[in-house]
């Protein structure tokens, strides 16, 4: 068990408090069986101990929660896995603590060298009609997906699954094993346009998720909320669809792999980026960059980009009068033909793509 080192000085009270918050407030309505671990371990002096031992920035209750949840998967934490299968939650605190003590090693290993698993998952429902929209207004005939800080690449599933949404519509093959729904806010219908022939699918990720290695998709399992079944089996059914057919993922810094990406689209098809919530975490002038990527792209050829952005997080995508940090985002549609750009906000969406506008003037 790791402690060849003392615990730094209040490192122990200041995981407590944080442990204890997480469990009180962030994961209490979302996971009641993570609230009470967060809460166990944070009453556990010897628990305390073993996660001071961890990277300082490794030590968040995410990420040693999916640490846990994965040695559960794994088979090396059995009592904590028939917790969670019985969603007992006293028992899953129990063993959680149990689990920490008796696989500290593994554990803190686990934290040092993961990152906390992206939720990728679910962004079909703001994507298929983006995506469609881009290649009706270019008259695309085939398209290339490109997509940012991909993950797994799940985004490049979009035409490959299905959305269904609370005013009838629905869009995409009914017999895809991926379902998605949102709602739509307002009268006004989503576009329902056909998908052209996706012909490359091109995932950039600075570490991206090879789901066809058991591990790694384990490891995606594993940053679910255990006592969320339905979204643990929607997370399965991307992941089989995306092993099925695994799009191309390229490694490194998006920015700097993107023109490789657009040398890799046939010379036929249309290029679309896709951004959902990517560009937050870039710098803003970072953000300029990538959009000087874009444009000297459509120097050769035309090039679409949808994004599903928080408000004046995407470079010229307009506002529509919102203000930044408002708690929705914006969807946008930009194309670029040679040295023109035609940018709109096609519309609103909240909780990454659960509810939907697509206000009147969306659509041309």
């Amino acid at each position: 068990m790791p402690g060849s080192r003392p615990a730094s000085p209040g490192g122990t009270r200041t995981l407590t408090d944080t442990y204890r918050r997480f469990g009180e407030s962030d994961a209490a309505k979302a996971s009641p069986l993570s609230a009470h671990v967060a809460l166990a371990l944070s009453a556990s002096p010897s628990a305390l101990r073993v996660l001071d031992t961890a990277p300082a920035r490794r030590r968040g209750p995410r990420l040693i929660l999916a640490a846990l949840h994965d040695l559960a998967l794994a088979g090396r934490a059995p009592a904590l896995a028939a917790a969670y299968r019985a969603r007992d939650a006293e028992a899953a605190a129990a063993a959680a603590v149990d689990t920490l003590l008796r696989c500290a090693d593994a554990v803190v290993a686990t934290a040092a060298r993961r990152r906390t698993p992206a939720d990728m998952s679910g962004r079909h429902t703001v994507l298929r009609p983006l995506v469609a929209e881009a290649a009706h207004r270019l008259d695309a005939r085939a398209i290339a997906l490109i997509d940012l800080e991909c993950a797994a690449g799940f985004n490049l599933d979009v035409h490959r699954a299905v959305v269904a949404y609370d005013n009838g519509q629905t869009l995409g093959d009914p017999s895809s094993p991926v379902r998605r729904t949102a709602s739509v806010v307002g009268d006004r219908p989503l576009p329902e346009r056909a998908l052209p022939e996706v012909v490359a699918r091109l995932g950039l990720d600075a570490h991206p998720v090879d789901v066809t290695d058991a591990t790694e998709a384990r490891w995606l399992r594993a940053g679910r909320w255990p006592d969320r079944p339905e979204e643990i089996a929607a997370l399965e059914a991307e992941i089989a669809l995306a092993a099925a057919d695994p799009p191309l993922l390229l490694a490194g810094d998006v920015l700097d792999t993107l023109p490789e990406a657009f040398a890799r689209v046939p010379a036929d098809a249309l290029p679309v980026v896709t951004t959902t919530w990517a560009l937050s975490r870039l710098r803003p002038q970072r953000r300029l960059r990538f959009l000087d990527h874009l444009r000297d792209a459509a120097h050769a050829r035309l090039v679409a980009w949808v994004s599903a952005e928080g408000v004046g997080v995407a470079p010229t995508v307009p506002t529509l009068g919102d203000r930044p940090a408002s708690g929705h985002s914006i969807l946008g549609l930009a194309l670029f033909d040679g040295p023109d750009t035609r940018t709109t906000a096609v519309g609103r969406c909240w909780s990454q793509g659960r509810i939907l506008s697509w206000p009147a003037g969306g659509v041309d």
